[in-house]
């Protein structure tokens, strides 16, 4: 597997921080050679360790060692500064603004080849592999809906249920949503486990939706949520 290396300069310690979080985001930007120069610029206090382009073409940017600045005003299971302890693959790709499309082959297939090696390097495990929505589901879509997370699933890189396991959603109770909310806790997000919808729950909900069950993405969470996320919980403690 080459990598390119193009490095950046914008990068600081981990202070001891371990590696225990695989974080996939896509650039967002209208092409490839847009998003590497802002990736590389030393006077934008942004970078990411890699960038898979969509021809597979992968850069190396900032060494795995070193903190790299892509994940912003972030949180995952207890934890504020995931770039302390995250490897960040920036995924070449348009994004929701410029025109949001596929992931080719080549491109996913590069995406699992880099994720195995440093899931590999660091033992990250299966339930630790996420999306930059999932760690700032306020400000983030990315990678997206179009993303092929059941693929990267099906090669040991992150966890995956298939969402036509469960019987059609059903309304949630007052109880529900309770529930609903201590499991998305439970898995990671931020989010308070009392109250009933709201707009901090609709967010986490579309981040939730948009990893694992895009089919369902802006629909209301109700019972096949609650038992998707449920099962997911069981997956990760197995």
């Amino acid at each position: 597997m080459p990598i390119i290396d193009r490095p950046s300069i914008t990068f600081d310690d981990r202070n001891g921080a371990p590696i225990d979080i695989l974080l996939m985001h896509y650039t967002g930007m209208p092409d490839a050679g847009g998003a590497l120069e802002r990736l590389c610029d030393p006077d934008i206090p942004v970078s990411a360790h890699y960038l898979v382009d969509e021809d597979g073409s992968i850069y190396r940017m900032v060494d795995e060692r070193h903190r790299a600045w892509h994940a912003g005003v972030s949180f995952w299971a207890g934890e504020a500064d995931i770039n302390a302890r995250s490897i960040g693959i920036e995924i070449v790709n348009p994004g929701h603004e410029w025109g949001y499309r596929d992931f080719p082959e080549a491109q996913m297939q590069a995406v699992i080849d880099l994720s195995k090696d440093v899931v590999a390097r660091h033992e990250i495990p299966a339930h630790r592999i996420i999306a930059h929505s999932d760690v700032a589901p306020t400000r983030k879509e990315d990678p997206g809906e179009k993303f092929d997370w059941a693929l990267l699933a099906s090669h040991g890189l992150g966890l995956w249920v298939n969402p036509d396991e469960h019987e059609p959603g059903k309304a949630l109770t007052e109880e529900g949503w309770v529930d609903l909310r201590a499991a998305l806790a439970e898995y990671g997000y931020q989010i308070e486990v009392q109250g009933a919808f709201d707009d901090a729950l609709s967010s986490v909900v579309t981040a939730f939706q948009r990893h694992f069950d895009p089919t369902q993405l802006h629909q209301q969470a109700d019972s096949r949520t609650l038992a998707l996320i449920k099962n997911l919980l069981s997956k990760s403690k197995a």
